[in-house]
């Protein structure tokens, strides 16, 4: 069972500069919602409460402005800074006390997942007892991307990283799961000729155990990569466009903690008071009222 996650909010940025020279890009605006609250709410829909969150060095007073210990949410939040970008697995290095041995989930902060069966699809993932689960996407254009090749188990049988030819159409998303061994793994990597080390090479090594498996996003669901500031925007637009519709909102923090039951309306009052007067602090009267 997985009750420990970490969110990667380090990196430049660099392809959204040069918004990202003054504000790491995780604290910049999708739609009304920083976007370090979107990958938040996935593990927090996960039952996941223990929630380490990997910042650039410097920019941790930043993120405590907003997200400062959790206590509001009725979780656990913790940081640690990163020198400098060192690719995916070294979040599990840096983590290795808060892992603890225990298994554990890794979103990246630029990563946003939407659909309607996926609280259910997370709470599945997190009973993970032992090796490695991906989440998988079909994209249309999967020379974009690391695919994975499946067998009828969903056992991943092949990993390629932005094949020049058709492999697979099914895009390994910025949401693993992994067992106490990971941190372990991650530690005898070397760096890639880029002088990183890759997530690839690391569930490759659970595939090569014959112990890496995958799940999928159906086809109702979204998934997006904030990582451009075209991406970026249509993401933001997205998220307009569902809650304009439907009227409630994706990512609220409060409201998926106090369906968890981890908090009460008195909890949501010292939120509202906290964020002040705006349209989420009226959001979250309306679901007090």
């Amino acid at each position: 069972m997985i009750n420990k996650g970490i969110i990667l909010a380090g990196g430049k940025g660099t392809r959204m500069s040069p918004l990202t020279k003054a504000v790491n890009k995780q604290l910049l605006p999708i739609y009304d919602k920083p976007l370090i609250f979107y990958p938040l709410s996935i593990l927090m829909l996960a039952k996941i409460k223990d929630i380490l969150i990997v910042v650039n060095k410097g920019q941790l007073e930043q993120y405590k402005k907003i997200l400062p210990n959790g206590k509001r949410l009725g979780i656990k939040l913790s940081y640690a800074e990163q020198a400098k970008p060192k690719g995916l697995p070294d979040a599990f290095i840096l983590g290795e006390k808060f892992i603890n041995k225990k298994n554990v989930a890794l979103i990246l902060g630029d990563n946003f997942f939407y659909g309607q069966y996926l609280s259910q699809k997370l709470k599945s993932c997190v009973k993970l007892k032992s090796g490695a689960k991906i989440l998988l996407h079909k994209v249309a254009k999967p020379e974009a991307y690391g695919v994975a090749k499946i067998d009828k188990k969903n056992k991943v049988i092949g990993i390629k990283e932005k094949p020049k030819n058709f492999f697979s159409d099914l895009a390994i998303t910025g949401l693993y799961f992994f067992d106490k061994k990971v941190s372990e793994y991650a530690k005898k990597l070397k760096p890639s000729r880029r002088g990183e080390l890759e997530i690839t090479d690391l569930i490759k090594k659970y595939q090569s155990l014959k112990q890496l498996k995958a799940d999928y996003i159906g086809r109702g669901g979204a998934w997006l990569d904030t990582g451009s500031i075209d991406d970026f925007y249509k993401t933001s637009s997205f998220v307009s466009a569902i809650e304009n519709r439907q009227g409630f909102k994706i990512a609220c923090l409060e409201e998926i903690a106090l369906n968890n039951r981890w908090i009460s309306k008195k909890h949501i009052k010292e939120s509202i008071k906290f964020y002040g007067k705006c349209n989420y602090s009226n959001y979250l009267k309306k679901l007090i009222s």
